[in-house]
This record gives C-alpha cells, sequence and structure tokens, in this order.
C-alpha cells in the first residue's frame, strides 16, 4: 500500500458517468493540493454516452468517438489521476483502500483512500446456456461492446440476426441490425416487448415492430445457442423452434455490478444494487459514496426501492456524489420512473407505475387509454398517439402515464413526470397551461384529454 503525506485522497472506483462525474464535480471545489483523486476504470473509454451504442451501430452515429463526452487526456488534465485498463479487485473497508489489478501488466497493488465512491455500473445479463458465450453473441453495454458488435456485423457473410430479449435494449438493437440491413428476429419471454409498459401498451408496440419487417417471438424462453465447429453461434435455440442466427444480440437486460460491495460487507437492496442515504453515501458508512447503475433508488411514485439503470439518473448521482465530497451538500430525492426510447418511428415513453406495479404498492386505482394525434388534425404530418393514465381511485393522484405514437409522442411524458414529482391529481392536470398551436399539438393536448377522461373515470368510482 502506498503510504503518503499530504492532501485527502478520494478514490473513485468506475470511470463512466456516475463516477467521473463526480470527480468532475469535487475537482470543482477543491483544489489539487486539497484533494488528490484517483479514478479507476477497467475499459478503455471514460464519459460516454452507454445510450447512444445502438444509435452507433445503427449507423446513426457515424463515429464512436462522438459519443464521449470527455476523453481520459481531459480528465488527467484537470488533475484527476485516472488509470485505464485497471480493475479493482477488492475493498478492505476496515483498511480504508482497495486493491487494484492492472489489465495490461498484470502487476497488483493496493490505494489507500480517505474518500471512495463506488460507480461500478451494469453489465447485460448472460443467461446460463450452452453457447451463451459463444463468438458472435453481443452484449452491448460498454464503447469496447459496441466496437466488437461491429466488428462483427462488418464481417459476417450472413445477413441474420436474432435479439433475445425485448426490453428497450432489445427494441434498439432490433432496429439498428434491421438498418443494417440485416433480416432481424426478436425472442422474447414476455407476452409482449417493453415490459416497462402494461401489455395492452406493448402490444401497440409489437404489431408496429412487425410492421417494419421484425419477426416477434413471443411468450418463447430461450433454452441454448447452437453453435458450428468453429466455435460461432448458428442458431438460437427454444423448446419448439431453432431461430438462425449469424449473430446473436442479448438484450435481456443488465444487472448491477455490486460483487465487490457485496465482498466488503457494504448493505444491498433486493434487486442487488447498493443502498444509499439521500446524499448517495452507501448507508452506515460516512465516507463510502455510491451511484449510477450499481445503486437502488426510491420510487417517488411507490415509495417503494427499484432499480431503474439510466444515464441520467447516473449523472445526477455523480452531481450529488462530487458536490458531497468537495464540502458542499447535495441531495438525489429519488426517481419517477421515466424513460422514452424508439424502434423506427415509433416513439415509446412511460413514467410513473403500470399497473402491476400499482398493485404491488398496494394502491387501488383506475386506468383510461385514449387516441389523439400529435398535431391539430387538419395540420399535415399530424400522426396519431396513444396514451394511457392510471390514476388512483378516490384522491385521484396521477399514478402513472404511458405513451406509443410517431413523432412528438415521446416528450410530452415530461408533462407527466413533473405532474408526479409534483404529486398532482389528474383533476389538477386539466388546467395546466400547455403550449398550443397547431403544428405543436391539437388543442387539448393529448396527455390533457386522457387526464380529462381519468377525472371522469375517478368519479364515476368514487
Amino acid at each position: 500500500m502506498d503510504k503518503r503525506e499530504g492532501p485527502e485522497r478520494l478514490v473513485v472506483i468506475g470511470g463512466d458517468a456516475a463516477g467521473m462525474a463526480a470527480a468532475s464535480q469535487a475537482r470543482r471545489l477543491r483544489k489539487p493540493d486539497e484533494l488528490e483523486i484517483v479514478a479507476f476504470e477497467r475499459t478503455h473509454f471514460t464519459s460516454y454516452s452507454a445510450c447512444g451504442i445502438p444509435y452507433w451501430v445503427g449507423g446513426a452515429v457515424e463515429d464512436r468517438d462522438q459519443l464521449v463526452a470527455r476523453t481520459p487526456e481531459e480528465h488527467r488534465e484537470r488533475h484527476i489521476d485516472l488509470r485505464l485498463r485497471t480493475e479493482v479487485t477488492e475493498i478492505d473497508v476496515a483498511g480504508r483502500r482497495v486493491r487494484a489489478h492492472d489489465l495490461e501488466s498484470g502487476n497488483e497493488y493496493w490505494t489507500s483512500y480517505d474518500k471512495l465512491v463506488i460507480a461500478t455500473g451494469a453489465r447485460p445479463i448472460r443467461p446460463d446456456m450452452p453457447g451463451a458465450d459463444a463468438a458472435g453473441v453481443h452484449g452491448v453495454q460498454t464503447l469496447d461492446d459496441g466496437q466488437s458488435l461491429i466488428d462483427t456485423l462488418t464481417r459476417t457473410e450472413g445477413r441474420r440476426a436474432v435479439v433475445v430479449g425485448a426490453g428497450y435494449i432489445g427494441v434498439e438493437m432490433a432496429e439498428a441490425l434491421l438498418r443494417r440491413g440485416f433480416e432481424v428476429t426478436v425472442v422474447n419471454r414476455g407476452a409482449e416487448p417493453t415490459a416497462t409498459l402494461d401489455p395492452d401498451m406493448g402490444r401497440l408496440v409489437r404489431r408496429a415492430m412487425e410492421g417494419m419487417g421484425i419477426t416477434m417471438v413471443d411468450d418463447t424462453e430461450v433454452t441454448g445457442l447452437r453453435t458450428g465447429e468453429d466455435g460461432r453461434v448458428r442458431a438460437v435455440v427454444t423448446k419448439d423452434a431453432e431461430y438462425p442466427a449469424d449473430v446473436v444480440v442479448m438484450g435481456i437486460g443488465v444487472e448491477p455490478v455490486t460483487g465487490l460491495a457485496r465482498e466488503a460487507g457494504l448493505p444491498l437492496g433486493a434487486h442487488g444494487g447498493l443502498l444509499t442515504d439521500l446524499a448517495m453515501r452507501v448507508r452506515g458508512h460516512t465516507d463510502i459514496w455510491a451511484g449510477g447503475d450499481c445503486v437502488e433508488v426510491l420510487n417517488l411514485v411507490s415509495g417503494q426501492e427499484q432499480y431503474i439503470p439510466l444515464g441520467t439518473h447516473a449523472n445526477k448521482h455523480g452531481q450529488v456524489i462530487g458536490t458531497n465530497v468537495g464540502g458542499g451538500y447535495a441531495t438525489f430525492p429519488g426517481v419517477v420512473g421515466t424513460a422514452v426510447s424508439k424502434v423506427c418511428e415509433l416513439e415509446i415513453a412511460r413514467t410513473g407505475l403500470r399497473e402491476r406495479d400499482a398493485r404491488r404498492a398496494g394502491l387501488q386505482y383506475e386506468a383510461v387509454v385514449i387516441e389523439s394525434t400529435s398535431r391539430a388534425g387538419y395540420y399535415p404530418d399530424a400522426s396519431p398517439m396513444t396514451v394511457k393514465m392510471i390514476a388512483e381511485r378516490n384522491t385521484g393522484r396521477l399514478l402513472g402515464v404511458q405513451i406509443i405514437g410517431g413523432e412528438g409522442a415521446g416528450k410530452r411524458v415530461d408533462i407527466a413526470a413533473v405532474a408526479l414529482t409534483a404529486a398532482m391529481t389528474v383533476e389538477q392536470m386539466t388546467a395546466l397551461d400547455l403550449g398550443y398551436a397547431p403544428p405543436f399539438s391539437p388543442v387539448w393536448d393529448p396527455v390533457l384529454v386522457a387526464a380529462r377522461k381519468a377525472v371522469r373515470k375517478v368519479r364515476e368510482t368514487s
């Protein structure tokens, strides 16, 4: 272990959104002679948009470097000792030190800390099945993952791609592969794609994807991957069928990388993520913070801890952590569960609770669905939009909104996200003074149309 005298030392494990946002904010508040910052990152890249990887794979983003917000050199210029291709293998809480392994040289060494930030992120779920690690099978979480997939897509002579899973990553990767000229099949164990939506809304996504030429296989469990003599994947196998594949993308979802934290005895939640307080300190530990895809967060609507790995949260976590490490005070109160995505021209959005979330939280509710358009019906290129709204019975408190539609549909969910954060009722929502002009909205915005219908439904059942 390195012995030293001088400034306090902050050690950051993980060099992406949460980790480097924390390091950068702490550096803004404390000078190098006050706070030394050492950051460890096991990959080749830092501070990049993992959310942009499907669009890079699909060609909408031309160059990998466009996804990088700040390069390692830029961090180092700000007096952050950033060590790439270095993996932390152990946290010694009692000794206030971490063990690091240089993946290039093989060297191992201990580094002491006064303050520690854990931002180890998430990894794609790889099911324990035959062929899961075969050549041609890819997860998509890091820039290294994206480059590996692009290399495979460029080299392979076949044009058959299978995506396993139909969550946000699954549908985004289906679009990316379709745009690259592949014949795309999506195998999904759920009854409908995008399980973050209720099944009636997910059904709209499936129909749209099928209309784009994507083969959807729902309610089907993958049991294995068949490989050829060369060790490359050849097919995705289910109980009843095989789906030929020259490339397979695992879009099942991600899980928090918290093995180090578990071995160090740090508190984990029901979903495997680290548990923190409002200041993003790991519960029970004054000088250890955690943020990003390795933590669980409070859902402000249900009041329950939830695992929601999103870059928006990770950046906010990092800002809060860096402010607190730097001597200020900041908190992260929680989330309402807002997310948007798209597959080709179809926009998909949700915030708050689904019906099953409301039932799980013990809430009685009413749900309504309305059909509208993105613009005034007479204005050119008005696209259809479906809005589902869930409100608490008796009180009328907004619980959740899901939106499916063409251009202009997705970001409308932000209206509902603000209303949820403010704990508004659907009746209060009907009075919102939203912008109107025919190119942007009907006179009654679709979200407000849904709110009016929800008001009537709540009154009928009260």
